[in-house]
């Protein structure tokens, strides 16, 4: 088997965080965590990330702005990594907001976890 990829979870609630991460590491995914916007920024500039779950509403800095910072990063690695957002607010965002942002996918909350595997195996695999 291929090297397990890893996957950055930005998200500030731990149960969501704790309930996401056992379901991918079933998956053989590794899991990295994120509390914040500023954390999600330093962990990708200092590790090899190949996916990020990026909840639009976690503290300082929102998944948007992330999304946004990471898109216009110069490194291309970084750049282009899937992102896929999960939100309970998707009634603020249109497709077109999540698609200028540089979003993936999006996942609404409560989080289907059969749409979830389905969704990172898609983008991520």
């Amino acid at each position: 088997m291929a090297d397990s990829k890893t996957i950055l979870i930005a998200e500030d609630s731990s149960v969501i965080l704790n309930l996401t991460r056992k379901i991918l590491e079933l998956q053989n995914y590794n899991i990295i965590a994120a509390k914040n916007g500023s954390e999600v920024m330093k962990t990708i500039e200092k590790q090899d990330v190949d996916g990020i779950l990026m909840d639009l509403n976690i503290p300082g800095k929102d998944g948007m702005t992330c999304t946004r910072e990471i898109r216009n990063n110069p490194d291309p690695k970084i750049s282009s990594i899937p992102i896929i957002a999960v939100t309970g607010n998707a009634n603020n965002y249109s497709m077109e907001d999540f698609k200028k942002a540089g979003i993936n996918a999006y996942l609404p909350k409560p989080v289907d976890f059969d749409m979830l595997v389905q969704t990172v195996k898609q983008y991520i695999s």
